[in-house]
């Protein structure tokens, strides 16, 4: 699957060489190199292949649940009212920190387990839930053995950044002092992070609190991501842009001026429907503007315990295009070749020679129905690494 060509870089009766993990060679069957026609084969029966499905924006890492606060959402109350009575972000961070690192990451691979069923072989993790020193890099570590554990490829991101502890309610500024930052040295002495992410909200962190934390991102040679204009527009989108952004994250309220400062840096957005159809938001992100500006659009799960409970970046497809009319094509490109740009790693998310070779394998007849069913998994086979 190329950038370029037919649509979705579709090839009819394709071939694919695998060698040492990687792939050598894919193109029509017809035109296969002489030096592979002696290979041993075998025929996938005109199955689809795509790359392996990536997601990009995850926090699969945490302990405890908010069934209660859906039930609170469904009574009136909003994401804004429930996070500052002491719910949200900081009644997880209770749970995460009662947790131990065996606990955790057991319940964190039934999650990885449901997204691997459906074809991920990369997944990004994020910390976040600890908002101390010593859980934060617990979270990191737990996140690390998910790659130990099951077969699939791992990126950390460091979210310290993420909510206000109740222990510094008021005082962003001094956690910042006494636990984001310090933690973020701690997480990177021990070779823990490979993103620095944030959340830039009025109930979170100001443009100027996540500018401290990205500047010592950058002293330590680390890309930034943030989350930024899911419940308001406070310029964080162009703040990442500013430091180069691996990508700007949620966006629902991103106005034009913030779609070109991440078209001019390279900055991916990445569109997370499912916080959108969980907290029943009404403001679209600027699908439209994206496109006009050239701003490439990956697609995630943003599986977590509050806003997005979702581990099926299949339905995350059908989501994106029907809640905001991506196409199928745009969708399945948001979760391979955009959200591969999107963490930074330019060895996967398309079918190309000397890529590597993480695939998967459909009962499909057209690419269209992976973003077109819901609720129906049609993986046949997943590849990781040229093993199945």
């Amino acid at each position: 699957m190329e950038a370029d060509g037919e649509a979705y870089g579709l090839v009819e009766r394709g071939a694919l060489v695998i060698e040492a993990g990687r792939i050598a060679w894919c193109g029509p069957a017809a035109s296969l190199p002489s030096a592979f026609t002696d290979l041993p084969a075998e025929d996938l029966g005109g199955r689809l292949v795509t790359p392996g499905l990536i997601d990009c924006h995850t926090h699969v890492v945490f302990g405890g649940n908010r069934a209660r606060e859906f039930e609170m959402r469904l009574e009136g109350a909003s994401y804004e009212e429930i996070a500052r009575a002491g719910g949200g972000i900081v009644s997880t961070v209770r749970a995460t920190r009662a947790a131990g690192e065996a606990d955790l990451l057991a319940d964190a691979l039934k999650r990885v387990d449901a997204l691997i069923a459906e074809g991920i072989t990369v997944l990004e993790i994020k910390s976040g839930y600890g908002l101390d020193i010593e859980t934060e890099l617990r979270m990191l570590r737990v996140a690390s053995k998910v790659a130990e554990s099951r077969p699939v490829r791992v990126k950390t991101s460091f979210l310290g950044a993420h909510a206000i502890p109740a222990e510094f309610k008021g005082e962003p500024d001094r956690y910042l002092n006494e636990v984001c930052l310090p933690a973020l040295k701690a997480a990177h002495a021990e070779g823990l992070v490979d993103a620095v992410d944030g959340f830039c909200e009025d109930i979170a962190f100001s443009p100027e609190q996540i500018a401290r934390v990205f500047d010592l991102a950058k002293d330590f040679g680390l890309p930034v991501k943030l989350h930024a204009e899911q419940l308001s527009n406070l310029g964080g989108a162009a703040l990442a842009a500013r430091y180069g952004a691996l990508s700007a994250d949620h966006l629902e309220y991103l106005d034009e001026a913030g779609v070109t400062a991440m078209a001019d840096s390279g900055s991916v957005a990445v569109i997370l429907p499912g916080a959108f159809y969980t907290l029943r938001e009404t403001q679209l992100p600027p699908v439209d503007l994206f496109r006009k500006h050239g701003v490439p659009m990956a697609v995630a799960t943003d599986c977590n315990p509050g806003s997005s409970p979702l581990t099926s970046l299949l339905l995350t497809l059908n989501m994106a295009c029907t809640l905001f009319r991506m196409t199928p094509e745009e969708a399945l490109a948001g979760a391979t070749r955009n959200a591969a740009q999107a963490l930074g790693l330019e060895d996967c998310g398309i079918l190309s020679a000397g890529k590597r070779a993480d695939l998967a394998v459909w009962d499909v007849e057209h690419p269209a129905e992976l973003s077109y069913r819901i609720g129906f998994n049609p993986l046949y086979r997943r590849i990781f690494g040229g093993a199945a």
